[in-house]
C-alpha cells in the first residue's frame, strides 16, 4: 500500500489544530455577538441504510481516499507542466471533494456514461479543467492515462476547458461545456430542473427510475458573474433541491487576491435565495466533505444546498499555494519539488496500484446498483409501455419526421397575421406530436405567443408541478439561456424559449456555447424590427439579426408568413446537432397564397426558394425575408414579368443546400440583385455581390407607430419598386 506522505500526515495534524482554533474562536465571537464567524446552521442528515455504511467504511477508506486526491494532484501537475499552459489551482486545491465525489458520495457508471439516472457532475470552474480529467480518469471513465497526458493538444479528448460530447470531442463523463464562468451553476439549475421533470413525468408509484443528483462545482468567477445569481433565484424559488453545489472557496480570483473585488456574505446572499448553506471551514477535510454531501443528498426539505469549503488554491505547491499566483501556471516551476512532497515518484503521470484498485472496487460496486436498478427499469418498461416508448424516444435524440409534423400543422388563414401569432398556434401542434417538447418565456408568454396549452405550468407552489412543460424564467434572460442549455445537455428534453428579440443580447454567452457545444435548442425571439413601433430605438432591433448569423451553427429563420413559420418551427424541432433561433414579427404580414404552401414549407427548410417566378427573361433577382419579402412580390408585379423573387428565411440552410439547388434559386448569370430586409445590410452583399444592391436600415429607429417607422425607412413595396427600377436601369 502506497505509503501516506509525510505532508498528508502534516495536514491532518494542522486540520486537528485549525478545528480547535475555530471552536475557540467561533465560542468567542458569539459571546460578542458577532456571527460572521459562525457556519450557517446544519440540517439533520436523513441517511438510507446504504449510506449509513458508507459512513461506517469512511475511516477505513480515508487513507486511500487522500492518496488518490494527491495522485489526482500529481496528474494534474504533470499534464500542465507538459502542455506549458493550464490552471493549477483548482486542481490541486479542490482534490479531497473530488475523492469524496468520485470516491463515494456520487452514483454513476464508467462503462454507460450516458446512463439516464446517474448523478451529474458539471465543473463550472471549467477552467480547472485537469481536475475533471484527473477523476474521470482514476474512475474508470473511457480516458486513457495517454490522453490525460495530451492535455490542451490537438484532437486530444483533453481540451483546455471541458467540452460536452460532440463532433470534435467525445469524452465521456462531460455534462456540459464550461469555461464561461457562471454558465455551468446555471446549466445545473437547468439539469436539475430536467431531473425533476424528468422524475415527475416517468415515475411510478410501484417503480422509481429517477433520483438523481445534480453536483457542481463553482469558484470566486462563477459567483461573482450575474448570470449564477440569476439562475440560482430560479433554483431555490422552484425547490430544486437536487442540485448541490460545491463552493471552492479559496479566496483568490486571478487579478488578485479575493477582497479586492468582492467583500459580500455569500453564504448569507445564497440562505436568502432560499438555499441551505453548509460551511466547511476546512475544505481538505474528507469526513467532513463526506457528511456535508450525504447531508445534502437526503435533503428534501426543497431548498438546494451550497458547500462552502475553504480551500487553499495550489494546494501543495508551497511557493504559490493559497494566492492568486497558484491560480495558473505559475506554479509549473516547483512542480517537481512539490511532487516529491507529496510523495510521488519520480515517474510522471503516477497512479499507484493501490489507488486504482480502491476505484476498481468502487467501480463494482457502482455496478451493482446500476444492474439493480436495470431490474427496476425493466420492471417499468414492462408496465408502463407508452411511458417507456416516449422516454426511448428522448434517449435516442428520435423526433418525428418533417413530414409528420407537417402533416399535424393545419393549413394556415389567408387573412394576414403576425407571425408570432402563427406560431402560438403552431407551437401547440408540434407540442402535441412531441412529448418531450418544451417551452418558456423570460416574463413574456404573453406577448411572445409561445405557451404550450394543457401542457402545465414547471415548478413549485402556485398550481405548478414538475411535470408542466411551460417554464417561467422571469426577467433573467440570461439564465434562461443557460437553463435551457441544461435540459439540453440532460438528454431527454427539446427545450425552446422566448423573450423578445432585442433581449436576445443577453443570451449571447449561452447562445455561443450551445452553437459550439451543437444542442438542439430552439430560442423563439418575436417582436423583431423596427416594426415594433412605439416602443422606440431601445426596442427596434436593427443589427441583432445580423449579429445573431455571425455565430457558427447557429440557424436564424426569420419567416415570412404563417407557411413559412411552419417551416421554422419544424425545422428547429427535428435539428439535433446544434440550436435554431425562430426570429418571429409583432405586426401582422401578409400570406403568401400566390405560392402552394407546401412549396412555402419545403422551401423554408432549405433556406431559401423561389416564391414568385418570372413570367418572362430572367433581369433581375430580389432577394427579402421576414417581413419585408411581402413587399418584394408586389414591387416585382408592379416592376414586370422580367423580375424574381427569392424568399430567404435561412441563409445558413440554404448555404447547405447543393450547389444545383442554389444555381436553381440564385442563377450565377443573373447578376441584377437586390436584397431587402429591416435591419443592416452588411450580410446581404454575400448574395448580392458588390455590384448588387441592399435596402436595409443602417441605422436606429424612433419612436412612432410601426407602419410610419417603415415607411420612413424605406421598408415599403413602393419604395423596393422604387429603388430596383433605379438599380435596373
Amino acid at each position: 500500500q502506497t505509503r501516506p506522505s509525510c505532508v498528508a500526515q502534516q495536514l491532518g495534524k494542522h486540520s486537528r489544530s485549525v478545528a480547535i482554533m475555530q471552536k475557540v474562536i467561533v465560542a468567542l465571537a458569539a459571546l460578542n455577538g458577532a456571527s460572521a464567524l459562525v457556519p450557517a446552521a446544519r440540517h439533520q442528515a436523513r441517511s438510507s441504510p446504504l449510506a449509513a455504511a458508507t459512513l461506517e467504511v469512511a475511516p477505513a477508506t480515508s487513507e486511500a481516499l487522500q492518496t488518490a486526491a494527491n495522485e489526482a494532484r500529481g496528474l494534474a501537475m504533470d499534464s500542465i507542466a507538459a502542455a506549458e499552459s493550464g490552471h493549477l489551482g483548482l486542481p490541486l486545491g479542490a482534490a479531497e471533494m473530488g475523492a469524496v465525489l468520485f470516491g463515494q458520495s456520487m452514483t454513476f457508471n464508467p462503462d454507460q456514461p450516458t446512463w439516464i439516472n446517474r448523478d451529474r457532475f458539471v465543473l463550472s470552474a471549467g477552467h480547472g479543467s485537469m481536475f475533471l480529467y484527473s477523476w474521470l480518469h482514476l474512475a474508470g471513465y473511457d480516458l486513457p492515462k495517454d490522453e490525460v497526458a495530451n492535455f490542451r493538444q490537438w484532437h486530444a479528448q483533453t481540451p483546455g476547458h471541458p467540452e460536452f460530447p460532440n463532433s470534435e470531442h467525445t469524452t465521456p463523463g462531460i455534462e456540459a461545456t464550461t469555461g464561461p464562468l457562471g454558465a455551468g451553476i446555471s446549466n445545473c439549475a437547468g439539469l436539475a430542473a430536467a431531473s425533476k421533470m424528468s422524475a415527475a413525468m416517468f415515475n411510478t408509484d410501484d417503480h422509481k427510475i429517477f433520483d438523481n443528483h445534480i453536483f457542481c462545482m463553482v469558484g470566486d468567477g462563477c459567483l461573482q458573474e450575474g448570470v449564477s445569481a440569476e439562475a440560482s433565484c430560479f433554483a431555490a424559488h422552484e425547490k430544486l433541491d437536487n442540485l448541490i453545489v460545491l463552493y471552492d472557496a479559496n479566496d483568490v480570483t486571478l487579478d488578485k487576491m479575493a477582497e479586492f473585488t468582492q467583500s459580500e456574505d455569500v453564504g448569507a446572499r445564497y440562505e436568502a435565495y432560499g438555499w441551505d448553506v453548509i460551511t466547511l471551514l476546512d475544505g481538505h477535510d474528507l469526513k467532513a466533505i463526506y457528511e456535508a454531501v450525504e447531508e445534502a443528498k437526503a435533503n428534501d426539505n426543497g431548498k438546494p444546498t451550497m458547500i462552502i469549503a475553504k480551500t487553499e488554491i495550489g494546494r501543495g505547491i508551497d511557493e504559490v499555494a493559497g494566492t492568486n499566483a497558484a491560480h495558473g501556471e505559475a506554479g509549473v516551476a516547483y512542480v517537481d519539488e512539490a511532487r516529491k512532497n507529496l510523495g510521488l515518484p519520480a515517474d510522471k503521470w503516477h497512479v499507484s496500484d493501490d489507488t486504482y484498485k480502491f476505484f476498481a472496487d468502487r467501480k463494482s460496486t457502482l455496478q451493482a446498483g446500476y444492474d439493480s436498478w436495470t431490474a427496476t427499469y425493466d420492471a417499468w418498461k414492462a408496465a408502463n409501455p407508452d411511458k417507456a416508448a416516449i422516454l426511448q424516444d428522448g434517449i435516442d435524440g428520435k423526433t418525428p419526421s418533417e413530414a409528420e409534423l407537417f402533416a399535424a400543422i393545419p393549413a394556415g388563414p389567408e387573412k394576414a397575421e403576425a407571425t408570432r401569432v402563427s406560431g402560438s398556434a403552431i407551437i401547440n401542434d408540434i407540442a402535441g406530436a412531441m412529448p418531450l417538447y418544451i417551452s418558456g418565456s423570460a416574463d413574456l408568454h404573453g406577448s411572445n405567443k409561445n405557451y404550450i396549452k394543457g401542457a402545465g405550468d414547471f415548478g413549485a407552489d402556485f398550481g405548478k408541478s414538475y411535470a408542466g412543460r411551460n417554464v417561467y424564467y422571469g426577467i433573467r434572460e440570461h439564465a434562461m439561456g443557460c437553463i435551457m442549455n441544461g435540459f439540453a445537455y440532460y438528454g431527454l428534453f427539446r427545450p425552446s424559449g422566448a423573450t423578445f428579440l432585442v433581449f436576445a443580447d443577453y443570451m449571447r454567452a449561452a447562445v455561443r456555447i450551445a452553437s459550439l457545444a451543437e444542442l438542439g435548442v430552439s430560442y423563439i425571439w418575436t417582436h423583431d424590427s423596427i416594426g415594433v413601433g412605439e416602443d422606440g430605438p431601445t426596442h427596434q432591433p436593427v443589427e441583432t439579426v445580423s449579429g445573431l448569423r455571425a455565430f457558427p451553427n447557429l440557424d436564424v429563420i426569420r419567416p415570412a408568413d404563417y407557411e413559412e413559420t411552419a417551416g421554422a418551427y419544424v425545422a428547429s424541432a427535428v435539428r439535433t446537432d446544434g440550436p435554431t433561433a425562430l426570429i418571429l414579427s409583432r405586426q401582422n404580414l401578409d400570406q403568401l397564397t400566390d405560392c402552394p404552401a407546401a412549396t412555402r414549407r419545403e422551401g423554408t427548410l432549405k433556406g431559401a426558394y423561389v416564391v414568385a417566378k418570372e413570367s418572362g427573361p430572367l433581369e433581375c433577382i430580389i432577394i427579402a425575408t421576414g417581413s419585408e419579402v411581402q413587399h418584394a412580390v408586389k414591387a416585382a408585379k408592379e416592376i414586370g414579368g422580367g423580375v424574381r423573387v427569392v424568399s430567404m428565411p435561412c441563409m445558413e440552410r440554404f448555404d447547405r443546400q447543393p450547389a444545383a439547388y442554389q444555381e436553381e434559386v440564385l442563377p450565377a448569370a443573373c447578376r441584377k440583385r437586390v436584397a431587402m430586409e429591416a435591419g443592416i445590410t452588411t450580410m446581404w452583399y454575400k448574395y448580392v455581390g458588390l455590384d448588387g444592391k441592399v435596402i436595409g436600415v443602417d441605422r436606429y429607429g424612433f419612436s412612432a407607430p410601426g407602419d410610419i417607422v417603415m415607411r420612413e425607412l424605406g421598408m415599403t413595396a413602393d419604395n423596393c419598386a422604387k429603388e430596383v427600377k433605379a438599380y435596373m436601369a
